[in-house]
């Protein structure tokens, strides 16, 4: 696969505790078949984010996009996204809280030359564990899902907020081309539902692979507000519900 450039690409704010960790095991994950660069937006921290990022510059091909300050999720992965499709084969998202792990990137990318736009590392596939993540959290998410699931009906999809995809930088293209940057309109954790239901609306063909999440192993505290993101989802979904020509950024006329 080293003839496809793969950028992987993760929002962070505030993820000095973790991040350091993530990036070695990414690294590892993919030098011996990788033609990659690591993206980091740094959205707004006030801690040691983007000076872990730079001094890992220097022993990986890593690099630092910043905010200058703390403008929300969905934000940072619009940044991240618009700049890695750019130059980009395949743009891998996952979360800088190390409870992903990086070494199923290489089969997201496999799946992906079976035909697929998207490949989702889902909590919901057979296979799958949520180690370390409280009870109460579970109960929630499973729940929203099969909510989801059945209102939706995205065929491939049963997980529809997890952050660790692998995507085709050429469907990234198409769907910013058609939404301008409305692609990603929320700016809280209901933006990666969003792009989902987004990329729906142009037949972008979809699979999952099985995910262990290991809350077990960050360090840092979540940064959701449960609340507010479920409210959210509920806005979002009824939003996906419109017509494209509804959803999408207006034209700029030329000079």
């Amino acid at each position: 696969m080293l003839d496809k450039k793969i950028t992987v690409m993760m929002p962070a704010y505030n993820e000095e505790k973790d991040l350091p960790g993530l990036l070695d095991r990414i690294q590892n994950a993919m030098n011996e078949w990788a033609n990659y660069q690591i993206l980091v937006v740094d959205d707004g921290s006030h801690d040691r984010t983007a000076q872990i990022v730079n001094e890992a510059a220097t022993r990986m091909p890593a690099k630092l996009i910043q905010h200058p300050q703390n403008m929300g999720l969905g934000a940072a992965m619009r940044t991240g996204l618009k700049a890695a499709a750019q130059d980009s084969d395949v743009v891998v998202t996952l979360d800088a809280d190390n409870s992903q792990d990086p070494m199923l990137i290489k089969s997201m990318v496999e799946r992906l030359g079976e035909g697929f736009d998207v490949v989702i590392a889902s909590r919901f596939q057979p296979g799958a564990q949520e180690i370390g993540v409280p009870p109460f959290r579970i109960f929630l998410s499973h729940v929203a899902s099969a909510g989801i699931r059945t209102l939706v009906g995205y065929q491939g999809v049963r997980d529809y907020t997890c952050g660790f995809r692998a995507y085709k930088a050429e469907t990234l293209r198409h769907l910013i081309q058609t939404f301008g940057d409305h692609f990603i309109r929320e700016n809280g954790f209901s933006c990666m539902f969003e792009l989902l239901l987004n990329l729906r609306s142009l037949n972008a063909r979809a699979s999952e692979i099985p995910l262990i999440l290991r809350y077990d192993l960050k360090e840092g505290a979540s940064k959701m507000r449960i609340l507010r993101t479920m409210w959210r989802y509920v806005v979002t979904l009824t939003r996906g519900y419109l017509p494209i020509s509804w959803r999408a950024a207006p034209k700029q006329s030329g000079a």
